[in-house]
C-alpha cells in the first residue's frame, strides 16, 4: 500500500481492479474543508485518461510492473514479435496494443516490454530513437536556422516538423514522447 501523498508520475497503482499510470498529480490544499490529491491516470490496459481526485492520506496499492529489455525482431502479419536477448523466448504483441509505439519502432531496437504478472502490458520506448528521413522538400538554399519549419516523412511512417536545413537520407533524433525533433543523429 502506498499513501496518495506519495505519489509521482510515472508511479503505477492499482485502483478498482484496473492497473493506473499516474500521468500527473497535484497536492490541493483548500482554505476550507481537508486537503486531496487530483491526478491524472492513464489505464495501462486500455490506454484510456482519466481524472481522479482522492482524499489526502488515501492509500492505494501500488502494482508490481516489471520491464524486461527485449528486441524488437519483425512484424508478422497484424502481431510484431520481440525476443529476450538473454533467454531467446519470444513474445507477440497485437499491433493494438502497440499503435503508438510503431511511429517509432525499427528492427534490432531493444526496448522495454512492461509486464504485470504474466500479462504483457505494452513497450516503453527509450526516450529518443534515430530515424531516417524518407521524404521532405528539399532545402531551401541559404535558409539555414531561420527557425521555420517543414514536414518530413521517417523511415517509420511518422511526420515530424523539421528544420528547413534537413534533407532526405538525413538520420535525425526524435523525442518518443511527443514526436518532436531535437536534432542531426551523430
Amino acid at each position: 500500500m502506498i499513501s496518495v501523498n506519495d505519489f509521482k508520475n510515472g508511479l503505477t497503482i492499482e485502483v478498482d481492479g484496473e492497473l493506473w499510470r499516474v500521468v500527473e498529480f497535484q497536492h490541493v490544499k483548500p482554505g476550507k474543508g481537508s486537503a486531496f490529491v487530483r491526478s491524472k491516470l492513464k489505464n495501462l490496459r486500455t490506454g484510456a485518461v482519466q481524472e481522479k481526485t482522492f482524499r489526502a492520506g488515501e492509500k492505494v496499492n501500488q502494482a508490481q510492473i516489471d520491464r524486461k529489455k527485449m528486441q524488437y525482431l519483425y512484424a508478422d502479419g497484424d502481431n510484431y514479435v520481440f525476443m529476450d536477448t538473454n533467454t531467446y523466448e519470444q513474445l507477440e504483441l497485437p499491433s493494438a496494443q502497440i499503435q503508438e509505439e510503431l511511429k517509432y519502432l525499427k528492427e534490432n531496437m531493444v526496448v522495454s516490454i512492461i509486464m504485470f504478472g504474466a500479462e504483457t502490458l505494452g513497450v516503453e520506448l527509450p526516450n529518443t530513437v534515430d530515424l531516417e528521413v524518407k521524404e521532405t522538400e528539399p532545402g531551401i538554399k541559404g535558409d539555414t536556422q531561420s527557425g521555420g519549419s517543414k514536414p518530413a516523412t521517417m523511415e517509420t511512417g511518422l511526420v515530424v516538423q523539421v528544420p528547413f536545413f534537413v534533407n532526405e537520407g538525413d538520420m535525425l533524433t526524435i523525442n518518443t514522447v511527443d514526436g518532436t525533433y531535437i536534432s542531426r543523429a551523430n
